[in-house]
């Protein structure tokens, strides 16, 4: 019977399918990370400018 091999490199991220440049011109892989953080923080801004109405 064959076991699915899992990545042993849990540690780094996987790209989702995309870069955005550094502040020294490198370019950097978007992954599912950062994705995940970004929207965190839109729901949280969102839900601060809906308490201010």
């Amino acid at each position: 019977m064959q076991r699915s091999q899992q990545n042993p490199e849990k540690s780094k991220p996987m790209p989702v399918g995309g870069f955005v440049i550094d502040a020294q011109g490198r370019e950097l892989p978007i992954t599912e990370e950062m994705i995940q953080q970004a929207c965190a923080a839109l729901e949280k801004a969102q839900q601060k400018a809906a308490k201010r109405k």
